[in-house]
């Protein structure tokens, strides 16, 4: 069944739970699709988990239509939300929209995904006035990891709680169909899913409360072991069987048992012999 914005409108009325996880790749995306989680994230963090980076800061817009258009293909019928990068849409609206329309109509993405609260809610709200649905994101916000010092729990003094309040209030009143909810804790996250009346929120490091769930696909997967943060669970160990596997076939290839006769393709005998003749 294919998913959509309304997917999230629906779930948050009906009290229905949504998963997300992140794709970067046809192939990933092609098998979340097949085991039917609702949306896909096509996350910067792919800065970290593809290329090796530090943190999502050098992402640029054209690695996210670079991914997102690759996941959409493995994913046709599943919401695939993009994130707009550091610096795609905080220098002006018009920047915002135009960098947003590239990840719809060349990344293929159904939506995009902000970071950032209050602020940024009027330039939100022109990027779903000129059609494109907005995801947003508050709390953790990785792009600011600089401002914020580390990756820190957000929301847990009085004044940082009632700016979260206010920023997904915001959020919502600028139109996103969904507001992510990252590193923020239960009890609050839980109170502002109850605030929201139409935007559904996204856990990350949230609480179970949260209308609906994201992680990254190799985290869960025991894939990427750079860091492991508090909210990220097993529910795999691909990572383990991945090496496991490569170090089978290092073997194999090395004790000369592969490939093996079932795997090679014949000649007829005549011909073979034919063709040495005649390249003697």
């Amino acid at each position: 069944m294919k998913t959509t914005v309304t997917t999230y409108f629906d779930a948050k009325k009906n009290h229905e739970k949504l998963t997300m996880l992140t794709a970067y790749d046809y192939s990933t995306a092609k098998l979340l699709a097949q085991a039917g989680v609702d949306s896909i994230l096509v996350g910067d963090s792919l800065g970290n988990v593809m290329l090796g980076y530090d943190d999502t800061l050098s992402v640029t817009v054209e690695d996210m239509i670079h991914h997102c258009a690759a996941v959409k293909r493995g994913a046709p019928d599943t919401l695939v939300v993009c994130d707009m990068p550091f610096m795609s849409y905080q220098t002006s609206d018009y920047d915002a929209l135009v960098n947003a329309g590239r990840l719809m109509k060349e990344g293929h993405a159904n939506a995009v995904k902000i970071e950032g609260g209050a602020k940024l809610a009027p330039r939100i709200k022109k990027i779903v006035d000129a059609g494109i649905p907005v995801c947003g994101h508050i709390g953790l916000t990785p792009q600011s990891i600089n401002a914020f010092g580390g990756y820190k729990v957000q929301g847990k003094s009085l004044e940082a709680g009632k700016q979260l309040v206010y920023d997904a209030m915001a959020l919502e009143e600028a139109g996103c169909f969904a507001i992510t909810l990252e590193c923020v804790p239960f009890d609050l996250a839980a109170y502002i899913t109850s605030k929201l009346k139409k935007a559904a929120t996204i856990g990350i490091g949230a609480g179970n409360e949260t209308d609906a769930q994201v992680l990254v696909y190799a985290d869960m997967l025991g894939m990427f072991s750079d860091y492991v943060p508090k909210f990220v669970k097993h529910f795999a160990e691909v990572g383990k069987e991945i090496r496991i596997g490569v170090e089978e076939y290092s073997k194999a290839v090395k004790s000369g048992s592969y490939p093996a006769t079932e795997h090679t393709y014949k000649i007829d005998a005549e011909v073979l012999q034919a063709i040495k003749d005649a390249t003697k």
